[in-house]
This record gives structure tokens, sequence and C-alpha cells, in this order.
């Protein structure tokens, strides 16, 4: 089982260590319009040693736009559950170490938003918005904000009942300071934890928005930009929603194999 752990967890970051090369220097060495370039000439072209991956119906080479989409899939990701960090983790913090009236409060509008799943809440808040990335980051930040919050209300009710907490109460140190030096280091790890596992979903999401037209707009690269519009050609270009697919499988995949070893090893539950 140790021997598992270890190899899924070596997996889960070789595929990320790949997939942030690719997102952080592949713009960098690709020609500016190349993902952008349209060859009708070479439309639908299957792959070869001239187009990696192929070409889509408007002769742009995949494998350029594969890349662009992985920066663009990234930001998008990273910058939602950022948001959803920054908007739960006061929420839950508070939550979870007074209790009570502010709790009750609080996590009744917490689970006000629980009960729209994740999905359909980041596809009305993106539809109220308009489709474009920076929407579409707030509405799967938004979305994505009570899960955190509930997660991180459970760790900080756990930390402020530990002998530790009691001491600095009965000392007459303040509650922010409390919260500052004594709870918010302790529930980090699975704030941490939590974190790396949303990205996944927000990847999901993101491509999900963009599949349905509320997400990243053309000309923009996006993988699910790409996914929905390959979808009337599958029968003579399968290639052209195969590879970005694939592309968000492997970032899943490796996103959720780092979580997991991540969980284990700073959780010291789970040690």
């Amino acid at each position: 089982m140790k021997r598992f752990k270890t190899t899924k967890g070596l997996i889960g970051i070789v595929l990320l260590l790949v997939i942030l090369l690719v997102a952080i220097l592949g713009p960098m060495v690709i020609p500016p319009d190349a993902a952008t370039a349209m060859d009708m000439r070479a439309r639908r072209a299957p792959p070869s040693l001239t187009h990696l991956f192929g070409t889509d119906q408007l002769g742009r080479d995949m494998f350029y736009r594969v890349i662009l989409g992985t920066r663009t899939s990234l930001e998008i990701a990273v910058s939602a559950v950022v948001m959803s960090i920054v908007l739960g983790l006061p929420l839950g913090l508070i939550s979870g170490y007074f209790g009570g009236f502010i709790d009750n409060v609080l996590m009744r509008l917490v689970d006000t938003l629980l009960a729209f799943p994740a999905l359909l809440l980041a596809l009305t808040i993106s539809a109220v918005l308009g489709p474009n990335i920076q929407n579409t980051i707030i509405a799967i930040g938004v979305a994505f904000t009570p899960y955190l919050a509930r997660i991180i209300r459970g760790e900080a009710l756990r930390v402020a009942q530990m002998p530790y907490v009691e001491a600095a109460r009965s000392s007459g140190t303040t509650d922010l300071m409390i919260m500052w030096r004594h709870v918010l280091p302790n529930i980090l790890p699975a704030v941490i934890v939590q974190g790396t596992i949303s990205l996944a979903f927000a990847i999901l999401a993101e491509a999900g928005l963009s599949f349905l037209g509320l997400g990243t707009q053309p000309p923009a690269a996006s993988w699910g930009l790409m996914i929905q519009a390959s979808r009337d050609q599958l029968d003579i270009a399968p290639w052209t929603a195969l590879v970005p697919g694939m592309a968000v499988a492997l970032t899943v995949l490796g996103l959720n194999m780092f979580g997991d070893v991540l969980r284990d090893i700073l959780d010291p539950r789970a040690r």
C-alpha cells in the first residue's frame, strides 16, 4: 500500500510538472500567431510530423492550441480557487471558532449556496454576468466557496477545542490573535489539500462552461472550447476532441493523485 501511494504521488508530481512547464514555457517558444493561424487547405488534417496533433475545422494547429489552452485553463482554475479560499477562509474560520449564533447565521448562508450543484451555480452566475474569462473566474470561485467554507469550519471547530487554544483564552489573549497564531496555522494543511483537489474540479468546470458557450470565448484557446467546436466532426476528425479531452483528463488525474498524497503527508490523522 505504501509503495502504491508513493508511485501514485510520483505519477501525479510528474504530470503536474509537465503541465506546468507546458503552461509556462509553451507560449514563450511557439510563434505568436501559431494557435490562430488558419490554413483552409489543411482543414481536419490528421496527426502527422507537420501537425503533431492534427488540425481543426479551420486548419489551425491543434498542438499549438492545446499548449495555449493549458495556460488558459490553469490561469482560470488557479484564480478561481484562490478566490474561493479568500472568500471561504474567513467564513469558515469565524464560524468554526466562535460557534453559536454566528455559526448558525454563516452556515445557513453557506447551506443556501450548497443547495445548488457547483456547476449549475457557476453556470447561472456566468450567464448573468456574461461569458468571458474574468466572469468565468468569478463564477467558479463563488460556486466553490461554500464547499471550502464548510471544510474550513469543521477544521476550525476541531482546533478551537484543543487545550492550547483554551490555555491561550485563559491567559487573556484576544480572539483575533488566537485565530491568527493558533487556529489558522493548524488548519492551513487542510486548506492546501482541499485547494489542490479543487483545482481539478475548477478545470472541469471551466471546460464545461466553455463547452456550453459561457466560458472562454473565441478566438482564445481553451480545452472546453476546442471540444465544443469538434462536436459536429467526431466521425471525420476525432482527434479534434480527443486531444483536448486527454489534456483535461491527464491534468485532473495528476491533480487528484497529487492531492491524495498531499493529504496523507499533511494530515496528522492520516499519518
